[in-house]
């Protein structure tokens, strides 16, 4: 866990932090016995080439290795905590926030941080590290800033409201 934000950090609130160890831990220990069993008992029912089971089991195996793998770097480099209150009092964007923009003319409501704290809500996430993301982190209600869109197109984003993600 990281006690300082940098640019490969992810904030992450408590609660999904110790969701997310809970969910590596047992991915480790029995998920990873789950699928072990799970191939071994497809072995076991003959010629590998023509095995639906071992061949869905084995893929699954991958899938489950790669999410260790993300949540093992995610919790490593995780800044935890809440959204700094000062910050919410400053009207100041920061990691962790609930933030409504005004971009084409539209209004936009998102979470500022990684999308594991927003696991089972319907609020579009956008990474801190993201163009948009670093574009409004650190700005003030009231302020308009820009940045260049992955199109190459430069956007125009004025921040309306900034509040703690609850």
């Amino acid at each position: 866990m990281t006690s300082t934000a940098d640019s490969s950090a992810s904030f992450l609130t408590p609660e999904a932090y110790d969701r997310l160890k809970a969910e590596l831990a047992n991915l480790q220990g029995a998920g990873r016995s789950e699928i072990s069993q799970r191939i071994e008992d497809a072995r076991e029912e003959g010629d590998l080439k023509e095995n639906g089971g071992y061949h869905a089991a084995k893929e699954e195996q991958g899938k489950m290795e790669a999410r260790i793998r993300q949540l093992d770097e995610l919790l490593r480099t995780a800044v935890v905590g809440n959204a700094s209150g000062a910050a919410a009092a400053a009207g100041t964007v920061s990691s962790g926030m609930v933030v409504t923009v005004e971009m084409f003319g539209d209004k936009e409501k998102f979470l500022l941080g990684n999308r594991e704290i927003a696991e089972d809500s319907e609020i579009d996430v956008y990474s801190e590290r993201s163009p948009l993301g670093q574009a409004i982190l650190g700005k003030k209600i009231g302020d308009t800033t820009s940045y260049n869109a992955p199109n190459g197109n430069t956007v125009e984003v004025k921040v309306l409201e900034a509040t703690p993600y609850a």
